[in-house]
């Protein structure tokens, strides 16, 4: 059996089979589960940045997430076989290891993951760049403050773009208890956040 590293070096050597990108992500896991190291690779091209940028956030160390990013794809190549097509979307199946990977790590450290807010990069002017820079520390701050669970739905929704049904499946829960758990978490940033907004 070929390893992660020999799959995940594919990507820089080797330019992706033209062929194998304009297959779904479940044909691709498909090959995979025949030890397919092209699409594999094609795979965590198309994946790898979402992954890492949800996986910086929960963790706001980009140690951290190198690592849980590499555990994730590691868990794709070695579980396959486990992915059941239809059921969910693969990105749904893939943030649920991801997410399951950070919990696991950071309760053996026994401390919780942390969510940090990347600076944003556009500039409006130095009143508008203080204002934005405030509000975008404050925001750190009250998410680190959220419960687990609240702060992964927002991050899960609002930053990687998952309806709340692929959300409720990456945490599992039912989708009731996630938006339970967004409308506990909006209240939270709301409250916290006027002062900074007015």
């Amino acid at each position: 059996m070929t390893s992660y590293a020999q799959a995940f070096a594919l990507v820089s050597t080797r330019q992706a089979n033209p062929h194998l990108q304009d297959l779904t992500d479940e044909e691709l896991v498909a090959r995979i589960r025949q030890n397919d190291e092209q699409a594999f690779a094609c795979l965590l091209v198309r994946h790898l940045n979402s992954i890492h940028h949800y996986l910086l956030r929960l963790t706001g160390s980009r140690s951290d997430s190198d690592d849980l990013a590499q555990e994730t794809f590691l868990r794709v190549w070695q579980k396959a076989h486990t992915f059941t097509p239809g059921k969910v979307r693969f990105s749904t199946w893939l943030h649920r290891i991801a997410h399951n990977l950070t919990v696991d790590q950071f309760r053996q450290r026994g401390r919780n993951p942390v969510s940090a807010i990347d600076a944003n990069d556009k500039h409006f002017g130095p009143d508008f760049d203080r204002a934005a820079g405030e509000l975008h520390e404050r925001l750190s701050q009250v998410l680190t403050t959220l419960p687990e669970n609240q702060r992964h739905a927002i991050l899960l929704c609002h930053q990687q773009g998952f309806s709340n049904k692929e959300a409720a499946v990456i945490l599992g829960v039912g989708v009731r208890a996630l938006e339970s758990l967004l409308a506990r978490a909006r209240r939270t940033l709301k409250a916290e956040l006027t002062e900074v907004l007015t």
